[in-house]
């Protein structure tokens, strides 16, 4: 999955990239048990089986339909599969498994859809740029980017099946005890006063979403921040000492949310009498200490308001991950060369978390730990436009349905975020209460 030269891809690059993310996306699909594809895992999204359709639709809807203007290839499913990422109106979806397509039919649709889209991007009459309405470059670009958001999307639902209505692929090995992490001793470091370049300039051949533009600088004065993610075993004092049950730490929104909701622990926490383990993809292990801690915004806020810190904003995170004390920017947390599994954990190469200490060749310049994969990281910046901010033509509310004051960004990454979106301008976003997706975060002092 590695792709991240600044030069534009070839069309025959491209083409091995779109294969290789409809493997990783079948490959998800095959743990989930046959008799699993119509569950629902999370309340507020839609069940398996939407998913199963979905990924070609966008295809075929954004390829053929938006970039080159050709008919449907099913009208039906082309509109059933089109859409799905928050609830409607903010209610929870209330469709039946007997109001979905057979999965027969939609396995259909999908091989027919490919087989059909490779034909045509496979042509050199179909492939001419002439024909194309946007640039194929960043068509394909997005398809690719958009199925590999999916992928994370489709793992931490899959994280919240029950085990019997999943497979262990056969590459997965129970994790050891070595593996279930370490306890930490956190501690801060000291991030003087400069610049942080947010977003990435419209001129340059590399691709971007519509929110990464335009690039800006924004002068940061000093901050201390945790040199390391804020652990389970860190959270787990928080716990302890009652921080579930003290408004003290809540925004009124928040503490709502956690006593209706019923929330006494971070989600992926489970409790037996007086031990607790934790829900690993596969398996349920005694809680690791030193693994980064998944939680909601608003449980990380609490968090840092009960340890007296603050999260750090967008450009807080920019400044300590990817400045360095000589002012020059990276690419990358260690530098410009390209991710490797050496640097964090990303890419796939996992499916849960590792010890928030394990990779010291990611660090960046000032020493701060595992801020590229582990986990995407919590900001207090809400997402919002860039100054010169233009949606894309073709996916007008790909970003700005969602800048209504109620997401805040995330950055980094997690254990299955691709390699291709660890460029340092990618962002992340989601509501405050939100607990499924594989998200940690530090805390800074200002």
């Amino acid at each position: 999955m590695n792709s991240t030269a600044t030069q534009p891809d070839s069309r025959g690059q491209l083409m091995a990239r779109l294969a290789e993310s409809r493997a990783v996306t079948d490959d998800l699909f095959r743990i989930v048990r046959s008799e699993a594809m119509y569950d629902r895992p999370i309340a507020e999204r839609h069940r398996i089986v939407f998913y199963l359709g979905h990924l070609e639709a966008f295809d075929w809807n954004l390829i053929a339909g938006e970039a080159l203007g050709l008919e449907p290839a099913h009208r039906e499913f082309d509109r059933l599969f089109a859409f799905g990422i928050d609830p409607v109106g903010g209610g929870l979806p209330a469709d039946q498994p007997s109001d979905w397509p057979r999965l027969a039919e939609i396995e259909a649709y999908n091989h027919r859809v490919r087989e059909e889209l490779d034909k045509i991007l496979g042509e050199r009459s179909q492939a001419s740029a002439g024909l194309w309405k946007y640039s194929h470059e960043i068509i394909l670009n997005v398809a690719i980017e958009h199925r590999l958001m999916h992928a994370e999307t489709l793992a931490y639902m899959l994280h919240q099946l029950p085990s019997d209505r999943k497979i262990a692929p056969l590459s997965y090995r129970p994790l050891t005890s070595s593996e279930r992490g370490r306890l930490i001793l956190p501690r801060m470091i000291d991030i003087p006063a400069g610049i942080a370049t947010l977003g990435i300039p419209r001129a340059r051949d590399s691709f971007g979403w519509d929110n990464e533009f335009e690039a800006h600088s924004v002068h940061i004065p000093a901050f201390a921040i945790d040199a390391y993610k804020v652990t389970n075993g860190d959270f787990l004092k928080f716990v302890r000492e009652g921080g579930y049950e003290d408004q003290l730490f809540w925004s009124d929104s928040d503490w709502a949310w956690i006593k209706e909701q019923n929330i006494s622990h971070p989600r992926f926490w489970l409790r037996h009498h007086d031990q607790w383990t934790y829900r690993a993809m596969f398996e349920e292990l005694p809680l690791p200490l030193g693994w980064p801690v998944y939680v909601s915004h608003a449980e990380a806020a609490a968090y840092a308001r009960f340890v007296d810190k603050s999260l750090p904003s967008e450009a807080q995170f920019h400044r300590a991950a990817f400045g360095t004390p000589e002012g020059v920017e990276r690419a990358y947390p260690w530098g410009d060369a390209p991710p490797d599994a050496t640097r964090g954990n990303f890419d796939f190469e996992r499916w849960d978390p590792t010890t928030a200490a394990n990779y010291s060749a990611g660090r960046s310049a000032f020493g701060v730990e595992d801020t590229l994969g582990n986990g995407w990281e919590w900001t207090c910046t809400r997402f919002a436009p860039y100054p010169g901010f233009e949606p894309f033509p073709f996916y007008r509310g790909y970003s700005a349905n969602f800048f209504d004051g109620k997401h805040y960004v995330m950055k980094g990454a997690s254990p299955r975020t691709a390699a291709c979106m660890l460029r340092r301008s990618f962002r992340n976003w989601f509501q405050p209460n939100y607990p499924f997706v594989y998200a940690s975060f530090r805390c800074v002092s200002n």
